[in-house]
C-alpha cells in the first residue's frame, strides 16, 4: 500500500471523526492534528484497535488506534450484539417459560486515569442492549471480574485495564461465560460486529435500573473460594508471625491482598505507603512492572528494615505477582516468573501428594514459553503437563475443555502470571499470594528459606535459566519491520546455537514441527500462532514471537545444566548466564 493511498485512507477515517457523533473536544483534538500534525494523525488513525492476546490494548487519546469513549463504545457494541447472536442464554427454573432470559454482564476496572469513565461507559452500553450489568463499585482485580462472571452465571464480562503498560496506556479484555478471555471463534467473531458498528449506532445511554453495584459481598465470597485451596494450614499457623512486605504498585490489590493474607492466619504484614496510594500516574516507579526489579525497589527497602522473610509486589490490575527473598548470604534476589512457577508446581504436586488427593486424573498447564522444568517436575510426579500457547486465555481453554473429566491442580506462565484451582479463569495475583506466603511458612517449617527450596528443586531435576528480550519497534513502520524479521528467520532458520546443533524446529504458524536430525514431521495441535522455536541437542529453547499486545517481538532464551549439589549453585549460575548472554549475542540482541 503506498504512502498517497494510506493518506487517503486516514484523512477520510479521521473526518468521520468530525461529524456531531463525536464530543467537541475530541472535533478539535481531530481537527488540530489535521492542520499541524499529519504524523501523529496516521498513527491515530492508519488501524482499528484489535483483540490481541490481552484484547484491546493502546495509547489513550483520539482516533481509531487510540483507547478512548468512542473505541471503547464500538468495542462493547460490536460484543454485545455478538453476544445476543451467539452467547447461550441462562437456563430459567421450572415454572418460569413465560420470563425472557436476561443476559447479564460483569464489569470491573483497576487503577488507571479514565479506567473509572470507560468502565462505566461499558455498563451503559451493556444496559442500553438490554444486558443486565454487576459493575464493581471501585476498582477490583481483574481475577475478581473472572470469578464474578462464573459467580452470577453471566454471559460475557469485560475488565478496563493495561496490566503493567506505561501510564499513558489503557485497555479492555472481553470474557466469556466460562470467565476466561475470548479465544477463536468468538474474538474474530466479535471483532467482525465491531467493525461493522458505527459510531452512530452506538447505544451510550442505557436505563440505570438495568447496573447493580457490587463490591465487598463478592469480595467476601471470592477471597473465602481461594482459603479453600490452603494445603499447609498447619504450617501457615506455626509460622503465622512470618514478616511479609506487599505493594500493589498503586494498583488494585491494595484491599484484598492483605484481607486475603490475614484470613489465612499472618499476622505481619507490612505495606509500603506510599504505593498503597491508589494513582494511575504510578509516581514512585518508570514502569508499573513488577518484573522490572525498579518496581519492587521500596518493598525491598522496607524488607531490610524489618528483616522480613518474603517481599510481594502486584501489577496494576493484580492478576501477576512478583517475589523476592533472601538468597543464601542474606542478599535480597528477586525470584523471576519461571522459578516462582516451579517453586508453585513443585510444592502444589508434592503437597497433593501427600495429602493423598492425587487420583490420576490431575494435570498442570503452561505456555510453550515457560520453563520445561515445570514439566520435568510433573512428569517425576506422574501428572499430565500440558502446553499452550502465550496468553492465559489459552491455560483456561484447556480448563474448560476438561472441566468434569479432570482436575485442573495448578498453571503459570514465565511473565508472573499463576492459577490454583477452577473456579477463576484468568491468572490470579491475589490467589498466587497467598501460595507463595503459603509456601513460605511451609518451608520454614523444614528449617528451609523460600531460596533454598529454589536450589533443593534445580538439584532435584535440572538448574533452567531463562532470559526474556524484548525489541521495541514503534508505530507502522515498527510493525512492518517486526514482520519482516519473523519471516527472515522462518525463510533462513538457524541451524546451530552457542555451539549447540539445532535438532527441533517448531513453527506456530504452520503447526509444524520438524525433527531436523531426520527430517520428520508432526503436525502442532495449537491454534495458528506467529511463533518460532528452536531446541538444541543440550536442551536449550529459543522462542522467537511479536507481541499481541505491544510494539515489540520478543525473546524467549532457555538453558540447563545438571546442578549436583547446591553447593555449586554460584559456578552452574554463572555458567548459565554466560551462555545467556552468548547466545543473545548470536542473535544480536
Amino acid at each position: 500500500m503506498d504512502n498517497e493511498k494510506i493518506s487517503i485512507e486516514v484523512k477520510t477515517m479521521a473526518m468521520t471523526w468530525l461529524s456531531d457523533a463525536f464530543d467537541e473536544s475530541t472535533r478539535a483534538q481531530v481537527k488540530h492534528m489535521m492542520e499541524n500534525n499529519p504524523a501523529e494523525l496516521t498513527e491515530c488513525f492508519y488501524r482499528n484497535l484489535e483483540f490481541g492476546t490481552g484484547g484491546l490494548r493502546g495509547l489513550m487519546g483520539v482516533g481509531t488506534n487510540r483507547v478512548n469513549i468512542y473505541t471503547v463504545g464500538l468495542a462493547t457494541q460490536g460484543l454485545c450484539n455478538y453476544i445476543k447472536k451467539n452467547a447461550p442464554y441462562p437456563t430459567l427454573s421450572e415454572g418460569n417459560d413465560d420470563v425472557t432470559p436476561q443476559l447479564s454482564a460483569a464489569v470491573a476496572h483497576d487503577c488507571r486515569n479514565n479506567s473509572r469513565l470507560f468502565a462505566q461507559t461499558v455498563a451503559d452500553i451493556f444496559a442500553a442492549n438490554g444486558i443486565k450489568v454487576f459493575l464493581f463499585e471501585a476498582l477490583r482485580p481483574t481475577p475478581e471480574l473472572s470469578f464474578a462472571i462464573r459467580h452470577f452465571g453471566c454471559q460475557t464480562g469485560v475488565v478496563i485495564t493495561a496490566s503493567h503498560n506505561p501510564k499513558e496506556y489503557n485497555g479492555y479484555k472481553a470474557y466469556w461465560n466460562d470467565g476466561a478471555q475470548v479465544i477463536p471463534p468468538h474474538d474474530k467473531g466479535i471483532i467482525e460486529e465491531v467493525n461493522r458498528t458505527t459510531i452512530e449506532s452506538v447505544k451510550f445511554n442505557g436505563p440505570k435500573e438495568l447496573i447493580t453495584a457490587i463490591g465487598q459481598d463478592i469480595d467476601k465470597i471470592y477471597t473465602d473460594a481461594i482459603l479453600g485451596l490452603m494445603l499447609s494450614p498447619d504450617a501457615v499457623e506455626r509460622h503465622k508471625d512470618l514478616k511479609i512486605v506487599y505493594t500493589p504498585i498503586h494498583g488494585t490489590g491494595v484491599e484484598l491482598v492483605p484481607m486475603m493474607l490475614k484470613k489465612m492466619g499472618f499476622t505481619n504484614i507490612y505495606n509500603v505507603p506510599e504505593q498503597d496510594i491508589t494513582d494511575g500516574n504510578f509516581p514512585t516507579v518508570i514502569s508499573p512492572n513488577p518484573e522490572e526489579q525498579a518496581a519492587l525497589s521500596l518493598a525491598i527497602q522496607k524488607a531490610k528494615e524489618i528483616d522480613a522473610d518474603i517481599v510481594m509486589g502486584t501489577d496494576p490490575d493484580a492478576d501477576r505477582v512478583a517475589i523476592a527473598v533472601k538468597n543464601t548470604v542474606g542478599e535480597w534476589t528477586l525470584v523471576d516468573g519461571n522459578q516462582a512457577a516451579a517453586l508453585l508446581i513443585h510444592y502444589l504436586l508434592k503437597r497433593w501428594s501427600e495429602l493423598e488427593k492425587l487420583t490420576g486424573k490431575e494435570y498442570i498447564v503452561k505456555t510453550i514459553v515457560t520453563s520445561e522444568l515445570l514439566a520435568e517436575i510433573a512428569a517425576k510426579n506422574n501428572v499430565p503437563c500440558y502446553d499452550v500457547l502465550t496468553g492465559f486465555k489459552w491455560i483456561a481453554e484447556i480448563i474448560r475443555k476438561n472441566e468434569g473429566k479432570r482436575t485442573f491442580i495448578g498453571g503459570g506462565e514465565e511473565s508472573y502470571g499463576y492459577l490454583c484451582g477452577e473456579f477463576v479463569r484468568d491468572k490470579d495475583a491475589v490467589m498466587s499470594c497467598a501460595f507463595f506466603a503459603e509456601i513460605a511458612a511451609w518451608a520454614k517449617d523444614q528449617n528451609k528459606t523460600m531460596f533454598e527450596l529454589l536450589l533443593d528443586i534445580f538439584a532435584q531435576y535440572n538448574f533452567y535459566k531463562e532470559a526474556g528480550v524484548s525489541i521495541v519497534k514503534k508505530g507502522k513502520s515498527g510493525a512492518e519491520e517486526i514482520n519482516a524479521m519473523m519471516e527472515n528467520y522462518r525463510n533462513a532458520p538457524l541451524k546451530t546455537i552457542a555451539g549447540s546443533k539445532v535438532v527441533k524446529l517448531s513453527d506456530y504458524e504452520k503447526l509444524v514441527a520438524t525433527d531436523l536430525t531426520n527430517g520428520k514431521t508432526e503436525k502442532i495441535d495449537l491454534p495458528k500462532s506467529d511463533v518460532l522455536q528452536y531446541f538444541t541437542d543440550d536442551g536449550t529453547k529459543i522462542t522467537i514471537r511479536p507481541s499481541g499486545t505491544e510494539p515489540k517481538i520478543k525473546y524467549y532464551i532457555s538453558v540447563k545444566e545438571p546442578l549436583p549439589s547446591v553447593d555449586e549453585y554460584d559456578r552452574v549460575n554463572q555458567s548459565l548466564i554466560d551462555k545467556i548472554k552468548n547466545i543473545a549475542t548470536e542473535l544480536g540482541i
